[in-house]
C-alpha cells in the first residue's frame, strides 16, 4: 500500500488514465472492425479520414504503438481503394 500522498495520487491519477486509454483504444478498435466489415464506398469514403485521425491520437498518447497504427491505416487504405476499384468498374 501507498506510504505517501504523491504516491496515493498517483495510483489515482493513474488508475483514471488506465480507463480513459481503455474506452479509447476500444472505441477506435470498434470503428475499425466497422470499417472492416462495409462494403459501401460512400460510408467507407466518409468514416475513414476520422478513424485515422483516431489511430494518429492514440499513436501520439502511446496509447497504441505507431507502427500499430500505421499498419491499421495501410489496411484500411488498402480496403478503400479496393473498393473504390471495384465499384468504379
Amino acid at each position: 500500500m501507498a506510504n505517501h500522498k504523491s504516491s496515493e495520487k498517483r495510483i489515482r491519477s493513474t488508475e483514471t488514465k488506465k480507463a480513459q486509454n481503455y474506452y479509447q483504444a476500444k472505441t477506435v478498435r470498434n470503428a475499425v472492425k466497422k470499417l472492416r466489415s462495409t462494403t459501401e464506398k460512400e460510408e467507407v469514403e466518409k468514416s475513414l479520414p476520422g478513424v485515422i485521425s483516431q489511430l494518429d491520437k492514440l499513436a501520439k498518447k502511446s496509447v497504441i504503438h505507431k507502427n500499430k497504427a500505421a499498419n491499421l491505416k495501410s489496411k484500411m487504405m488498402k480496403k478503400a481503394n479496393a473498393l473504390t476499384k471495384t465499384k468504379a468498374e
